[in-house]
Formats: C-alpha cells, sequence, structure tokens
C-alpha cells in the first residue's frame, strides 16, 4: 500500500513539474511575443535554428506557425496548471484520496498527451513546411542522436534496476 502510494504520489510530482514547466515557458512566450531566435530564452527552438542555420524567412514561418498553433495550447496549459492547483488542494494538510487524486492524474495526461500531439503537428509542419532537404537530414542525424542518448539512459535505467544494492 505504501509502495503504491509513493508510486502515485512521484508520478503526480512529476505530472505536476511537467505542467508547470509547460505554463511558465508558455507564459514567458506570450509575455515575450517569441521574438527572436537565439539565446537562452528560446532554448530547443533556438538551439534547432541555429544548427539548421533558418534564413531569416524561415525563422518567420516558423514563428507564424507556432503563434497559429498558440490558441490551442492556452486551453491545455490553463488545464494543467488548474489539474496542479486541484492536486494542492486534494492533498492540503496531509489529505490522500487515492480515487480523486487518480482523478486528476488522469485529467493531467489527458492534457499533457494532447499538448505532445500538437507539439509533434508543429514539429511535422515546419519539417514538410519550412525546411529545405538539407535540412530535414541535419534534422534527421540530430533526432537519431537524441535517439542515441534516450536509448543509452534507458540501458542505464535498466542496469540499475537489476543491480541489487549491496549491503
Amino acid at each position: 500500500m505504501k509502495t503504491k502510494f509513493w508510486s502515485v504520489a512521484v508520478a503526480l510530482l512529476a505530472l505536476a513539474l511537467c505542467g508547470t514547466a509547460m505554463l511558465s515557458y508558455a507564459q514567458q512566450n506570450d509575455a515575450e511575443g517569441a521574438q527572436g531566435w537565439s539565446g537562452h530564452k528560446h532554448g530547443h527552438m533556438g538551439f534547432m535554428a541555429r544548427e539548421l542555420n533558418l534564413t531569416d524567412t524561415q525563422k518567420q514561418q516558423v514563428k507564424t506557425i507556432v503563434q497559429s498553433d498558440r490558441a490551442g495550447m492556452r486551453p491545455l496549459m490553463q488545464q494543467l496548471a488548474e489539474n496542479r492547483k486541484a492536486l494542492l488542494a486534494a492533498t492540503a494538510n496531509g489529505a490522500f484520496d487515492q480515487a480523486k487524486v487518480q482523478a486528476i492524474a488522469n485529467q493531467q495526461s489527458q492534457a499533457m498527451a494532447q499538448l505532445m500531439v500538437q507539439k509533434a503537428s508543429i514539429q511535422h509542419q515546419i519539417y514538410t513546411q519550412v525546411l529545405t532537404p538539407d535540412q530535414r537530414t541535419k534534422a534527421d542525424q540530430m533526432r537519431e542522436k537524441q535517439m542515441a542518448r534516450i536509448d543509452q539512459r534507458l540501458q542505464k535505467f535498466s542496469q540499475s534496476a537489476t543491480e541489487t544494492p549491496q549491503q
């Protein structure tokens, strides 16, 4: 029972942190207007723009695609924030109602799934409508490197899970 509780608690904490990070990112971009493609404030997008050597026209096309999808993302970001607030309220003062927490976690996971689909759609639009064939090749290579890093992490996780702690 305790293990299940902690598993749910850790999963909810991870969901809450991801949701908070996404909400913060969306609010930051709303405030800044997503202008400029270099520097820390644009993180992964700035890195991709530099690595793929996007032209100013391509950067503007990407900005247009992202801005057009922002309206669809805003309700999802709001849902994530509301779910986080509901979770905090449901677990205030050490309270824990597993059914209530599970319902909130399910809502959170649905909103995050929808955000992931929208992100993949944006990436698809950029890949097919903006990038040149050479840039697509470079993007594919970058994706392969990313997948290799994920595979390495997964391998480390599986190795550490099979090792027994020595006493």
